[in-house]
């Protein structure tokens, strides 16, 4: 057992079982034995990759689509670059690096770095040590200075912690975590009594089989309405991508990776990524009750053909060795094909003012 089990161990005995989001928010974020404050998981030698691993191009489109956007909005001469979640700021540096291309835009931005995690708030210092603009950090956006700005948050969403609710007999139950007889290992607990008005039917639900398991993201809501609030404050853009799904049908999504291979999510406590899917549905929602405008989502192979991949791609094997072509092919496909990352991970982006057309979102609906 881990460490962060002998806590957690410790909590249930004393206070009784907890909720799926507040195991979640211990396995990752406990000051001491929560996995991004104890690892490094990201990369070949992490537990999983993202997109900016993969290749980067994705980084490249990224930050060339954020020039785009600070043209639309008029080129300001202050200019906030926010990216949540940035991992070891391999999609920063990319970003960067592809942006410079667009007269007067990277001296116009600042660089802020919204990151919880201490071992890789000092992964990305080291990486962005090289860049002209200066890099500040905060643990959370509403910290972030007041200003026009495009925000990222790639695989962000799919972190924050969830609770789940199972339906019976014309009721909702909540899914917690507790410990099994012997108290040698943690166990789900379905409460015994209903959620008494803490879970909301959702519109459109009705008529359920009994066992149908709802999820609910109440940070993720929390953070989207935070940052529509801002955007029409100050002006800007802000994009999510993340694996998920357009309307939640029910069902669970709760999942840990461990060595790039799932695992059980209650078996190792902070030593696994833990994750679920995202609710764009619901909040693409709470954006557009905030006034904001709303784009997509959009399937992520969609969005980054759209946004030029494959000429990108194209460039870069007109002057690549043999073996780098095939890596760029496989990553091009990785990237956008349905049966890779194509299809499951979705685009979404949120904006303000209403009165330009973000490239890349064609069609309302994900396609």
């Amino acid at each position: 057992m881990t460490k962060l089990f002998d806590y957690l161990k410790l909590r249930i005995e004393s206070e009784g079982s907890i909720t799926l989001a507040d195991y979640m928010a211990e396995s990752l974020g406990h000051s001491e034995f929560g996995y991004y404050n104890s690892t490094v998981p990201l990369g070949k030698s992490g537990d999983f990759i993202t997109s900016p691993e993969v290749s980067q191009m994705f980084g490249e489109l990224i930050g060339l689509w954020s020039a785009v956007c600070w043209q639309q909005l008029g080129t300001p001469n202050k200019f906030n670059f926010i990216e949540l979640g940035p991992g070891r700021g391999t999609l920063l540096m990319d970003a960067i690096r592809a942006a410079k291309v667009a007269p007067g835009y990277l001296d116009s931005i600042e660089l802020h770095l919204v990151e919880t995690s201490p071992i890789l708030a000092k992964l990305q210092k080291e990486s962005l040590s090289t860049l002209k603009n200066s890099c500040l950090w905060y643990k959370k956006f509403e910290q972030v200075p007041d200003g026009p700005f495009f925000l990222i948050g790639n695989e962000f969403i799919d972190t924050l912690p969830i609770r789940q609710y199972i339906g019976a007999g014309g009721e909702w139950y909540e899914q917690l975590v507790g410990l099994n007889k012997f108290s040698t290992a943690l166990c789900r607990i379905t409460s015994p009594t209903p959620s008494d008005g803490e879970f909301i039917v959702p519109l459109g639900l009705s008529g359920w089989d009994d066992g149908i398991i709802w999820e609910i993201c109440h940070e993720a809501q929390k953070i989207i309405s935070s940052i529509s609030s801002a955007l029409l404050e100050r002006g800007g853009v802000a994009i999510f991508i993340d694996y998920g799904y357009v309307k939640q049908t029910g069902g669970d999504t709760f999942q840990a990776v461990r060595n790039h291979e799932y695992s059980d999510p209650l078996e190792a406590p902070g030593l696994t990524d833990l994750t679920a899917h995202v609710d764009f549905e619901a909040i693409k929602q709470v954006a557009e009750k905030k006034g904001v405008r709303v784009s997509g989502p959009v399937t992520q192979g969609a969005f980054l053909r759209r946004i030029g991949i494959e000429k990108r791609a194209e460039k870069l094997m007109n002057v690549a060795t043999p073996r780098q072509k095939r890596d760029i092919e496989t990553s091009v496909k990785r990237l956008i094909d349905d049966n890779e990352m194509g299809r499951l991970f979705k685009v979404m982006a949120l904006s303000y003012p209403e009165t330009f057309q973000l490239e890349g979102f064609y069609n309302a609906e994900c396609d």
